[in-house]
């Protein structure tokens, strides 16, 4: 078995679906408006895809109240010091780091405008 997917109930799926194209480097593999907003977004690899959408039976979360130890997209990142500024120009906002961690771990949280927190690690050894 293989992840094809996570999945997201969010407010906005067009405009952050935009935002991640935009800024993360993702693609839109499907995408519709009808019956409920929802976009397939790969990642660069192409390997694996962020589903977010709004279903209008449940409530979006309110991720921006959320502890990022609860829930977080993590991401490779070889830059942290310019990843960092260049997203929180782009209107994420950060929440802890750049600071090294266990095992020598390079990592910094940031939240996308919309408050899903967004981790980004630079691993001493990397795990994959």
């Amino acid at each position: 078995m293989k992840i094809e997917h996570f999945a997201y109930q969010v407010e906005k799926p067009d405009e952050t679906g935009d935002w991640y194209c935009r800024n993360l480097g993702f693609t839109v593999k499907r995408g519709a408006d009808e019956p409920v907003p929802v976009r397939f977004l790969a990642d660069e690899t192409g390997q694996v895809m962020l589903e977010i959408y709004n279903n209008p039976r449940v409530v979006a979360p309110d991720y921006s109240s959320m502890d990022p130890l609860l829930l977080h997209i993590a991401f490779v990142c070889d830059d942290l010091p310019s990843t960092v500024e260049r997203l929180l120009a782009a209107g994420a906002t950060l929440f802890s780091g750049p600071e090294v961690v266990d095992h020598g771990d390079e990592i910094a949280i940031l939240r996308d405008p919309w408050g899903l927190a967004i981790q980004f690690v630079k691993r001493a050894e990397p795990m994959l």
